[in-house]
């Protein structure tokens, strides 16, 4: 069993209550009771993993929970995570017939959370799913704890085969358990799943090692020494460190990557923002919405997000940034930053702001902004470099692993891969799925049914 590990208390992270609370019995069942089980289920089509949803919502109707929670794990072994922080909005819950009659739609999220959480009260994960089969002796390395590597270790220890996850930093689960907004998912929550993962058999966890492409160190194992060892390689590589806008005064007290400023919320039990009262956040993406977001929920009086373009071309969902503005949220667009402002001893005081058109400077129209932080949420570098230690796994020319779509086998025989490093960043949802493909086609390879 996976011993859980319990992060610090003092984090900022236990500040934030959730948006989406999870429902008693008498509001699950009053809800579930509004779905029509639709014959063509638009929601199922617009699900990444294929749940069954009007059969899961059925279930729940009847009061049969552990039946719904069988039917969502079938499909998504993340099945709790995803409820809480899957954007419904545009997935399956946007696909509702509801819509299209002007009327709330179901709350599929919700109700998913409601029966994975009420069945794993009293009955085991491994009860929910699918029998394990015996052990084949077969073993599978997988580079990375986030939500592609953790489904494929689950289905892999189900098949029989022994998983042994490689994770470079202390705590487990990638962005599930470091990334996600607080207001969404919290980071206990996250590791509470990843103990309902390692339950599920042979699943080890070898945290602090990191995996190269060259010539192991200490706390390193080769590329080389995995395929010497393990029978498959899973790389579930994730995304590396924020990007760098690369303007005057940048580097310096004051100015965050996203990524690292919410992990830093998350995790971090002496981290303050208390002296902090005006903030901007850099981009238009969902990570610029989410810090933001919480900036805003931890007190602060001004935050602001500067946009190169104009809201309808954010690649941040619509909902999300209405939330966001509910809250106070402020957004500046068609503006790039074109310099950051320091006093004598280095502390951040402001940034100057030009103005651009279709997301390019273009001079002119200056203004600066007063500021004691800054959230970068301008993308992320890649973290495939490991990649060039398997003979014939490639990258594209935006540093993603290329695989075959249809098996997600890389151009090693014995490598797969999936999640961020391969789709660029997508949603937990889509990783669990590339995961579902991968492992499919691991099995085969093994030999095994």
């Amino acid at each position: 069993m996976f011993p859980l590990p319990v992060l610090p208390s003092g984090r900022l992270e236990q500040r934030f209550s959730e948006m989406k609370p999870a429902y008693n019995p008498a509001e699950a069942v009053t809800e579930a009771n509004r779905c029509l089980y639709c014959v063509d289920a638009p929601c199922i089509k617009a699900c990444p993993t294929g749940i069954d949803i009007p059969n899961f919502i059925h279930k729940i109707s009847t009061g049969n929970t552990t039946g719904a929670a069988r039917t969502i794990l079938k499909e998504n072994l993340l099945g709790a995570s995803c409820a809480r922080v899957c954007p419904v909005e545009v997935l399956c819950a946007g696909a509702c017939v509801y819509n299209a009659w002007s009327r709330e739609p179901i709350a599929i999220g919700r109700l998913q959370r409601f029966a994975i959480e009420s069945a794993l009260a009293s009955v085991p994960m491994g009860k929910l799913v699918a029998a394990r089969k015996p052990p084949t002796g077969k073993k599978v390395a997988l580079i990375g704890t986030g939500p592609a590597s953790l489904t494929a270790a689950g289905l892999l220890a189900l098949e029989g085969h022994q998983s042994v996850l490689y994770e470079k930093k202390a705590i487990p689960g990638g962005l599930n358990t470091l990334g996600i907004a607080p207001y969404k998912q919290s980071g206990q929550q996250a590791l509470q799943e990843i103990d309902w993962i390692f339950s599920l058999g042979d699943i080890e966890l070898r945290s602090g090692v990191e995996v190269v492409a060259g010539e192991a160190g200490q706390g390193q194992v080769s590329a080389q020494a995995l395929l010497e060892e393990y029978d498959a390689v899973f790389l579930g590589l994730g995304l590396g460190p924020d990007s760098a806008l690369g303007v005057p005064g940048e580097v310096g007290d004051g100015v965050w990557g996203a990524v690292e400023l919410i992990e830093r919320i998350k995790a971090a039990p002496k981290f303050s923002v208390s002296h902090v009262d005006r903030a901007l956040v850099i981009g238009g993406g969902n990570t610029a919405i989410d810090i933001a977001h919480e900036l805003k929920l931890l007190g602060l009086s001004e935050v602001a997000m500067v946009y190169r373009r104009s809201a309808k071309n954010m690649s941040g969902y619509e909902h999300e940034l209405a939330r966001a503005r509910e809250h106070g949220v402020r957004l500046i667009e068609n503006r790039v930053v074109s310099a950051f402002h320091r006093d004598g001893a280095g502390k951040l005081t402001g940034a100057t702001l030009s103005r651009a058109e279709n997301g390019r400077a273009v001079g002119g129209g200056e203004e600066h902004l007063s500021c004691e932080l800054v959230a970068l949420a301008i993308g992320q570098a890649t973290a495939t470099s490991v990649a060039g230690g398997f003979t014939g796994v490639q990258v594209d020319q935006k540093g993603r692993v290329v695989v075959d779509p249809q098996t997600h086998r890389t151009g090693h025989a014995r490598v797969w891969s999936g999640g961020d490093c391969v789709n660029g960043g997508k949603e937990v949802v889509n990783a669990v799925q590339e995961a579902k493909i991968a492992v499919r086609d691991m099995i085969r390879a093994l030999g095994t049914k």
